[in-house]
């Protein structure tokens, strides 16, 4: 471990298509922004990780030399050296680390996934480990460290989104399947309406409503799943499902195929701005009407973001509070503005590269 100094950097997403999708196995747009976190650290004369987060005004010491116990909900600095310490990664020093970052917290803008990725990638890089090479090994380790670690209910989309960057259509039904997507996308702005969400109370009620209703279908018909069930297949169980269960998967059922016209037309060499935006409000409204994620106040700053000439917004992260976005590459000060009276925290952003040491 020769590295004396060393910074790396990692982005926020957005989730442009497939919100609540991924962790059904089904397919999502990502696309990572330029807001960032950012670890700078210098080596230690000791084992130990001496972590300094001015932004939440906290500070961390992790020694390596003895087995690392959590003491906190969620404890990623911990849990990002366990993990790769039982994959056999060695720490022979400490570092004195500065932790900063201009994601929203807890908005839905993965300002969690940001950082444990820039975590891994940090922590791989000073144990000159090859796999701080390998942007997939660096999604799965984050994503056991955040996740798996502590028996969340989340997906591997953000931690994807972190680790490659660009737009991506990810597929996770089959090994390795990610696709960069090149275009070039104008402006975005992000908004925070200032709501703390539950992430685990919407996930809970989503996933597990949607995951019965599959249940419930696939029993009279084994054939039938959540990536092939078309909405003519679904009204014949309609019946045999609660309200609830209906709608959810029918606003999945949708929001799949969404996705996939979304990728179709961001492939398209005359791409049309406009029409990404349409998609993008019929992707709200199954998440506003059926899979009931969002919330009176960010309906609120969608529709005065469309009303200043935004061409599509919607809900952006788990719901329940946090962000919403809207696609506005010729209106994006006005869509700011707009956002701003509606009472949320706009940011002007864009596409952004993936995780990278600097």
């Amino acid at each position: 471990m020769n590295i004396e100094k060393l910074t790396v950097s990692a982005p926020g997403r957005i989730c442009l298509f497939g919100e609540h999708q991924d962790y059904l196995g089904l397919p999502v747009i990502t696309a990572a922004i330029n807001l960032r976190i950012s670890i700078q650290g210098e080596k230690s004369n000791d084992r130990i990780f001496h972590l300094d987060l001015p932004d939440i005004e906290a500070k961390e010491d992790i020694d390596v030399s003895q087995p690392i116990q959590y003491i906190k909900e969620r404890d990623y600095f911990r849990s990002g050296l366990n993990v790769l310490l039982r994959e056999n990664v060695k720490f022979s020093n400490g570092y004195n680390c500065i932790v900063q970052g201009n994601i929203p917290i807890n908005s839905g803008a993965s300002s969690s996934s940001a950082l444990i990725v820039a975590w891994i990638q940090f922590l791989l890089a000073i144990a000159s480990d090859e796999r701080s090479n390998n942007p997939l090994e660096v999604a799965r380790l984050a994503h056991q460290a955040e996740v798996v670690e502590f028996k969340e209910p989340g997906g591997m989309m953000d931690h994807y989104a972190a680790s490659f960057g660009g737009i991506l259509y990810i597929d996770f039904s089959i090994p390795d399947g990610h696709q960069q997507l090149y275009t070039q996308l104008g402006n975005f702005v992000l908004g925070d309406s200032l709501e703390p969400k539950d992430t685990k109370k919407i996930l809970a009620r989503v996933k597990g409503g949607t995951l019965e209703a599959v249940n419930v279908v696939s029993q009279k018909n084994k054939k039938l799943n959540i990536k092939t069930i078309t909405l003519e297949e679904l009204e014949h169980y309609k019946n045999l499902l609660s309200r609830e269960q209906f709608e959810l998967l029918k606003g999945n059922i949708v929001n799949r195929e969404l996705t996939q016209d979304a990728k179709i037309l961001i492939r398209r060499k005359n791409f049309d701005h406009r029409q990404l935006g349409q998609l993008l409000n019929a992707h709200q409204q199954e998440l506003r009407d059926r899979l009931r994620v969002s919330t009176t106040k960010i309906d609120g700053m969608i529709d005065s973001a469309l009303e200043s000439g935004a061409l599509g917004a919607k809900i952006n992260g788990s719901g329940g509070g946090g962000c919403m976005f809207a696609y506005a590459p010729d209106s994006y000060e006005q869509a700011a503005e707009a956002i701003a009276r509606a009472g949320g925290k706009p940011y002007i952003i864009s596409i952004d590269k993936g995780v990278y040491i600097i």
